[in-house]
């Protein structure tokens, strides 16, 4: 859409390890575009979810945690995460309320300072902090100059989201939209559908394989009847890793493509056929072109 009368811009969403990012993304496309799971760091690059707001249309720009990173994964994709504060009409930082103001929030603070940048405060899972606490964590935060406003919020349930999302869309410049209006992500499909796969593998393998493996869909055939073949490959490190994926008997890798073969059903509504093939490489996480696909940079 194009005219006088409408607005787009980029909202990044950054934060520690955790916080909420990626929750909160889904709830303010109103639909699940980015993986959310238990454990830190699951967004390893810039995932964009568009939003619209009457004649506003806002690209939220979901980044990996920002923390101290040891190693050349952790520094890309840090790296990664100021890039988008910094290509962003209007960042905003969130705060895991039930775990306070961190040191990671503190280096987040200093490098928006640094940067002469100010940003939006949402204080998330609010629901879960007594009363007097999120206003001490609040009034600490206010102190430092760095935030514009602040909000509180639940990005699981929904509380105090809508009015952020009115906040953000005060603020966004007047110009056409970048996409289409039944777009709700900047994702190539291949990547989607890895993407589901990599959530499912996280959910299924707890603490056991944090950072070890990766999916990349290896090809994709869509057949006359509608319905789609996918083939992907799960590369873990060590050979022991890929008998925890495998499982016994093959049951956990039965278990993964079966729970992501339902989501991406749902997602391309369509009949999908998904296989997985589980190898070892030693070196995947050093490997420039695995960075460049994922749009992370590899010399950090």
């Amino acid at each position: 859409m194009a005219g006088k009368d409408t607005r787009c811009g980029v909202v990044a969403l950054a934060g520690p390890p955790n916080a909420g990012k990626s929750t909160l993304l889904n709830r303010l496309v109103g639909s699940k575009v980015s993986i959310v799971t238990h454990k830190v760091q699951t967004t390893r690059a810039q995932i964009r979810g568009i939003g619209l707001d009457g004649d506003c249309q806002i690209v939220f720009v979901d980044t990996p945690g920002i923390f101290a990173p040891r190693r050349r994964l952790e520094r890309a994709m840090v790296d990664a995460a100021w890039a988008g504060v910094g290509d962003a009409d209007v960042s905003v930082v969130l705060v895991d309320a039930a775990r306070g103001a961190d040191g990671d929030v503190d280096r987040i603070v200093k490098g928006q300072s640094a940067a002469g940048r100010q940003a939006v405060l949402a204080l998330n899972k609010v629901d879960l902090v007594r009363r007097e606490v999120l206003l001490a964590q609040a009034d600490r935060l206010n102190q430092t100059g760095v935030f514009s406003d602040i909000f509180m919020i639940s990005a699981l349930d929904g509380d105090g989201v809508k009015d952020l999302q009115a906040h953000l869309t005060s603020r966004m410049p007047n110009g056409p939209w970048l996409y289409p209006e039944d777009q709700i992500a900047d994702l190539p499909l291949r990547m989607l559908a890895a993407e589901v796969t990599r959530e499912k593998a996280f959910l299924n393998l707890h603490d056991e394989l944090p950072y070890a493996l990766t999916v990349e869909t290896e090809a994709w055939q869509d057949f006359k009847d509608g319905s789609v073949r996918i083939d992907q490959t799960l590369t873990v490190a060590r050979d022991s890793q890929k008998g925890i994926v495998l499982g016994k008997g093959g049951q956990t890798i039965k278990r993964i493509r079966s729970q992501a073969q339902v989501d991406l059903e749902a997602d391309l509504q369509r009949s999908v056929h998904l296989f997985i093939r589980v190898k070892v490489r030693s070196n995947w996480a050093e490997d420039p072109e695995q960075y460049r696909r994922w749009g992370l940079r590899f010399d950090v």
